[in-house]
């Protein structure tokens, strides 16, 4: 078989089996096993396979996405982040472009922010990502969960040393102010956690998900306890649920947060909350 045979049964077969965007993971898992760019699959795609390792690699891929509907990144243990490659695994959620729209809007919204922390870390994305591009003095990343955090020591080592990462009940463990705090908490309600895709819902972390009964629980412990840890004047954002656009908003303003504005991810849904609070 040829590799553009190999690559189009492996499409055919993530197709039947119902997989999101088939002939883009096919892809990805071709270029990891066959260790194979876009341009040199284009000049060598009519050639005849002799790769047998190579070729194991591909199909043991394919298999396991089909039988265990593991996500794709958890398979190939990495996933890109505002231009940044981060180890993944069942440990953490896997970094959304979503949450890219956050990382930005902060870029644009506190570039001078010298203080940062961010709140349920996971991988480590937001806060390296900040970290990379605003340079601050301090940034921190905290998360309750040990195995989130060896993941995002990890990546921090490899992509940003300066951000320390702290195992923390939400404040608990927290000392001092920032300019900046910054959260992608669980915001899905317990009962919709049971009723996702199969990707998430067996294979994601339930803890990273699942924000108790009406998915607001998390937003209402920081929204209360940054209070005390914000510099002032300093900035809260989150990320939120398509359908937290104004539950969220509410919480902040009762507590006394200003300047709150509602921001929409590229599919149109209200994605960020940001304010301040003085």
């Amino acid at each position: 078989m040829t590799y553009r045979d190999i690559l189009q049964v492996a499409t055919e077969k993530l197709t039947e089996a119902g997989i999101d965007n088939p002939a883009g993971e096919a892809w990805y898992f071709f270029e990891d096993a066959f260790a194979m760019s876009r341009l040199d699959y284009m000049m060598d795609q009519l050639m005849e396979n002799t790769k047998e390792e190579a070729t194991e690699k591909f199909h043991n891929y394919i298999e396991k996405r089909i039988t265990t509907r593991m996500p794709m990144q958890y398979i190939l243990g990495t996933q890109d982040f505002m231009g940044l490659t981060f180890q993944v695994n069942p440990s953490v959620l896997i970094p959304r472009m979503d949450t890219e729209v956050l990382v930005e809007e902060i870029i644009n919204t506190v570039p001078d922010a010298k203080t940062i922390l961010d709140m349920c870390t996971g991988s480590g994305c937001i806060a390296i990502s900040l970290a990379e591009f605003l340079h601050p003095e301090v940034c921190i990343g905290a998360d309750l969960s040990k195995d989130a955090l060896n993941t995002a020591i990890s990546n921090g080592k490899t992509l940003a040393p300066m951000v320390s990462f702290i195992e923390s009940d939400l404040f608990s463990e927290i000392n001092g102010e920032f300019d900046l705090i910054v959260s992608n908490p669980p915001y899905i309600a317990s009962a919709e956690c049971d009723v996702l895709m199969p990707e998430v819902k067996d294979h994601e972390p339930r803890m990273a998900l699942d924000g108790h009964e009406d998915g607001l629980y998390f937003y209402r412990k920081i929204v209360d306890q940054a209070r005390e840890h914000l510099t002032k004047g300093g900035w809260l954002f989150f990320e939120i649920g398509y359908d937290q656009g104004e539950s969220v908003p509410k919480l902040m303003r009762e507590a006394g947060y200003t300047d709150i504005t509602v921001k929409k991810d590229l599919a149109g849904l209200d994605r960020v909350v940001y304010g301040r609070y003085e």
